[in-house]
């Protein structure tokens, strides 16, 4: 049964492999093996429902070995590579541009063992970095490189910040896999179609979306589409917006006068009812988003990789 724990990448919980001989404190750095080599973790004592829960469970991660706690040394050393992924980042992002490279450096990470340096980018098109990997080579000496490509969205997921929402970015503490979105998720849910109400920190329509998504579908089940004429309790009328989750729909009698309707309590009918009804102001573009193309909002190729 476990008992430790640590964050990893997209503050994804792994367990740990703790040797009888190690004593481990709660909130410790410990060094752990993992596939990209030796890391330098904060370990975190979890709880006996999640350890019963991940002695059960066939989806549990892949838990990582301690190799030891750190020293007081060793965290001095974990402030040097700190510094030297800083320097590192920025020697990468000038030979990028040194190559007149189209691509995006994101983030330089290093290992503890100091084996291995990952630059983080993203790009439009395949890029043929040969040549900047050539120039790194030189620079970085005795030390694996490793340039991966990743999608904007796997950019936001690991950069991390909060939403609209003002929470933590989903994609970057719960979400481990991002779902296919686009523009119609948010008409069948009366949004506003203007990139700056539906699209996030990485460029991408909102991955909340899809959260609500099925709901509504159940919910527009029986309703009638704007503008069709319809017979209520108070005689004949259009419908001019529907309000999905109470189940009601907006009714413009031959009066003039709107009346709210549960959907049940009226029969959509085969009538010319005189009556003009507003276009309403969902599902068009804002004023000052006329020049964005809304299907750029839509997930491509480069959306996602999971190549973290």
């Amino acid at each position: 049964m476990y008992k430790y724990a640590v964050e990893y990448l997209k503050n994804a919980f792994y367990p740990l492999e703790v040797p009888d001989t190690l004593n481990i404190e709660d909130g410790q750095m410990v060094l752990v093996r993992t596939s990209k080599g030796e890391e330098a973790l904060k370990a975190f004592i979890i709880n006996s429902k999640i350890s019963e829960i991940w002695d059960k469970s066939k989806n549990t991660p892949e838990a990582f070995p301690v190799v030891r706690t750190l020293s007081q040394r060793d965290l001095q050393t974990l402030d040097e590579i700190k510094k030297e992924e800083v320097e590192a980042f920025f020697k990468c992002k000038a030979l990028v541009e040194q190559h007149k490279l189209v691509m995006n450096l994101v983030q330089c990470r290093i290992t503890f063992d100091r084996r291995k340096i990952t630059f983080y980018y993203t790009a439009p098109e395949r890029v043929d970095f040969r040549a900047l990997l050539k120039d790194l080579t030189q620079v970085f000496t005795r030390v694996r490189i490793d340039l991966r490509h990743i999608g904007v969205r796997d950019e936001t997921s690991i950069m991390e910040g909060c939403g609209v929402c003002g929470r933590p970015f989903c994609c970057s503490s719960f979400l481990r896999k991002f779902a296919t979105i686009n523009v119609k998720l948010a008409k069948d849910q009366g949004m506003p179609i203007a990139p700056g109400k539906i699209s996030g920190t990485c460029g991408r329509l909102l991955c909340c979306l899809t959260y609500e998504y099925s709901n509504y579908i159940d919910a527009a089940k029986g309703m009638p589409p704007i503008g069709s004429s319809v017979m209520t309790p108070d005689g004949l009328g259009k419908v001019c917006y529907l309000q999905f989750m109470n189940g009601t729909v907006a009714v413009k009698m031959e009066d003039g006068k709107t009346k709210e309707f549960a959907k049940t309590d009226i029969e959509m009918v085969d009538a010319d009812v005189n009556v003009e009804i507003d276009v309403p102001v969902i599902n068009t573009y804002a004023e000052d988003d006329t020049n964005i193309d809304i299907k750029q909002l839509e997930d491509d190729r480069n959306s996602s990789t999971g190549n973290v």
